[in-house]
């Protein structure tokens, strides 16, 4: 395994912002996701994206939260999108599929447990692929892969999943014991399937890439196992792939940049106890000058 320390940041640089880069230029992200029983986890999602160096957010979520995060959260865009049972639905059929087309990067999933109203998702953004659009897939999205596998290859190599072993084990049909076990090769095994970049979730995180490499990182303490957590990741990643980063460079980074802030609240909080939205703050100064 290839262990993401500073050697080998130093020779994978994330792409450089110019003096006179403007917000388009700095990358723009399409966040899709939210429920009506989780509405606040879509803004970690952007509020990373954000952090890291993306220059514009747009969220797709409930028509009945847009007023709410458009207030709450002034930096971003929001859309509307239909909603049935306080679940997403997809809108239109060009809807999604046109605002992916217009942004670097698209991240689905984030406050996302049902995994029928996932699919209904995913479905409309592989029925009309957007041919230079990245695509990260979150929670309830991962969950229902599976038989979408062939429908996400329109993505392959600029797809990349982040599930922790529950939805490895939905996306892989292995039981969670048995990817405790092997989390290597299976997690090379899911990326060569998918010909996605996947990044397994736990103490420590696996990142397996279609071409069969496989990166590593030790961790950024358990205080990083809370709420939300995850969906600080999502943002983290998708707003350097956003920003033009590789999915593999997108995904170690933002894998390290993770686990650091981590590191960063449990010495100014506590090892455990400190909240994910605090992770936000820590995240402009980990990114390399």
């Amino acid at each position: 395994m290839i262990e993401i320390d500073a050697e080998w940041r130093a020779a994978h640089p994330l792409p450089p912002v110019a003096d006179d880069a403007t917000k388009k230029s700095r990358g723009r992200l399409l966040v899709i996701g939210g429920a009506a029983r989780l509405p606040g986890a879509i803004r970690l999602t952007g509020e990373a994206a954000l952090r890291v160096g993306a220059g514009r957010v747009r969220l797709a979520t409930l028509q009945s939260l847009v007023a709410t995060l458009g207030v709450s959260f002034p930096e971003v865009g929001v859309i509307g999108l239909p909603e049935q049972d306080g679940e997403l639905m997809p809108g239109p059929p060009d809807l999604l599929p046109e605002q992916a087309a217009a942004h670097d990067a698209v991240v689905l999933g984030a406050g996302m447990a049902d995994k029928a109203a996932a699919t209904r998702l995913v479905e409309a953004l592989t029925r009309k692929p957007a041919p230079d659009t990245a695509l990260l897939l979150d929670a309830a999205a991962i969950a229902c892969a599976a038989p979408l596998c062939d429908a996400l290859k329109a993505y392959a190599g600029r797809l990349v999943l982040t599930p922790h072993p529950g939805e490895m084990a939905a996306l892989t049909g292995r039981a969670e014991e048995e990817i405790a076990e092997n989390r290597e090769p299976i997690a090379r095994e899911a990326a060569l399937r998918f010909g996605a970049v996947i990044a397994l979730k736990g103490a420590g995180t696996i990142i397996a890439t279609p071409a069969g490499d496989v990166l590593h990182y030790p961790g950024g303490g358990s205080g990083l196992a809370t709420a939300g957590s995850g969906d600080v990741l999502s943002g983290v990643i998708a707003g350097l792939l956003a920003r033009g980063a590789d999915p593999v460079l997108a995904t170690a980074w933002g894998v390290w940049l993770h686990g650091e802030a981590g590191r960063a609240c449990a010495t100014s909080v506590a090892p455990i106890g400190f909240l994910a939205r605090e992770l936000l703050a820590e995240l402009p100064a980990l990114l390399p000058r």
